[in-house]
């Protein structure tokens, strides 16, 4: 498959970068700098963009059959300029399968309740977490592409490759201890099943221990 990663040199993204090229993928890397893309094979190509331009976006993405967006902004209204942006860019370039890097804290931790507005959630993750939650309600109004968003659990840390994981809804999962844990490695795993056998189209999921 061909597969444009936005945002590849990022947290996850880099993560999602290696296990697409691991199961032998054609990716494009599309980053700010791409002299942060250090890995080196031949189904990679690292192109460098401005992802808030819709014309640019179809340019980057053209010729792909899918787009992953690990794209991170603490602002919100820069990260839904470039949530429409790449929204616009992938019907410009006829691209109709799009998965989004989301985030936990637009996960319901009761009914009704995010865990966003839990009053225990930390002020310095407030920023970035409103900042996807509106780049993810700005994906759930559109109707054409095939889109899916995939929500870590609360903590999303450097880890084991285990390639085991559960699947919920929209429902934040916790363990028995009541724990909400993945490795970035297994949350790229599971990006990338759902990148090759879709089962959320249209959807956000969760993945956790």
């Amino acid at each position: 498959m061909k597969v444009a990663i936005i945002g590849a040199s990022g947290f996850i993204g880099h993560e999602i970068l290696a296990e697409a090229l691991r199961r032998g993928h054609e990716v494009t890397a599309i980053v700010r700098h791409p002299e942060k893309i250090t890995v080196k094979d031949d189904k990679l190509s690292v192109k460098q963009g401005d992802i808030t331009d819709a014309a640019t976006v179809a340019n980057l993405v053209a010729g792909n059959d899918a787009v992953i967006s690990a794209y991170k902004s603490d602002n919100s209204n820069t990260y839904v300029a470039a949530t429409k942006a790449t929204i616009d860019g992938l019907k410009k370039a006829g691209v109709k399968r799009f998965l989004l890097v989301s985030g936990a804290a637009s996960l319901e931790v009761a009914p009704g309740q995010l865990l966003l507005d839990s009053p225990h959630f930390p002020a310095e993750w407030k920023p970035i977490a409103e900042a996807t939650r509106d780049g993810l309600l700005v994906l759930k109004q559109d109707n054409d592409l095939d889109w899916t968003a995939l929500s870590p659990a609360a903590m999303i840390q450097p880890g084991e490759r285990t390639g085991k994981y559960r699947v919920g809804g929209t429902t934040l999962l916790t363990d028995a201890e009541g724990n909400s844990k993945i490795s970035v490695a297994d949350y790229a795993i599971a990006m990338v099943d759902e990148l090759e056998k879709p089962q959320h189209i249209r959807k956000q999921f969760t993945v956790a221990y």
